[in-house]
């Protein structure tokens, strides 16, 4: 039987309230439940954004310099009701130290089966125009023969027009938005 497969993409404390916070991310939470709860009998994982405690030392930090994600702090975990909804389904974490995950660990974590056994990947989360869709890229190189959906209704950026322009680059590459 072949796999549908839903990654959830940092929905952490940081990125919804915390220093990265905006209201568009607070709101996806029921959405967000929602889509996992339909993965019930299917594969759930999640990302978790990184960093160490040096990370405004980190070249991603002298491009965006405000402390998120820092590993062992309550913004490093996974906010609201997202975080009951993938223990109810027993998702698996996924710790990324960039944007996307590296190619490599995700095959390795997460894809421990052959290309042709896996009917879709979706992916729901923020921010859309940088971890949901590098994150999407990477798995469309990895896995170029199976469909790639991101649900718009279910993604999110602190700023709506790279949002939409994500959507459309997405798109592009021949990734399925849908709900959008």
């Amino acid at each position: 039987m072949k796999k549908k497969v839903l990654i959830v993409i940092d929905y952490q404390k940081d990125f919804v309230m915390g220093s990265l916070g905006f209201t568009e991310a607070k709101e996806l939470d029921s959405v967000i439940c929602k889509k996992i709860k339909s993965y019930k009998n299917h594969q759930v994982f999640y990302t978790l954004d990184t960093h160490d405690e040096d990370y405004l030392e980190s070249l991603e930090g002298d491009s965006l310099p405000i402390e998120h994600c820092i590993k062992g702090t309550e913004g490093h975990k996974v906010y609201g009701n997202t975080k009951i909804c993938l223990n109810e389904v027993g998702a698996q974490p996924l710790e990324k130290r960039s944007f996307g995950i590296h190619p490599q660990e995700l095959h390795e974590q997460c894809f421990d089966f052959y290309e042709d056994e896996l009917e879709s990947i979706e992916l729901v989360g923020v921010v859309t125009n940088i971890c949901v869709i590098s994150n999407a890229i990477v798995l469309k190189t990895l896995y170029p023969e199976v469909p790639i959906f991101v649900d718009a209704s279910a993604c999110a950026s602190p700023d709506p027009a790279l949002h939409e322009k994500a959507l459309d680059v997405l798109a592009g590459l021949h990734v399925n938005v849908i709900n959008r």
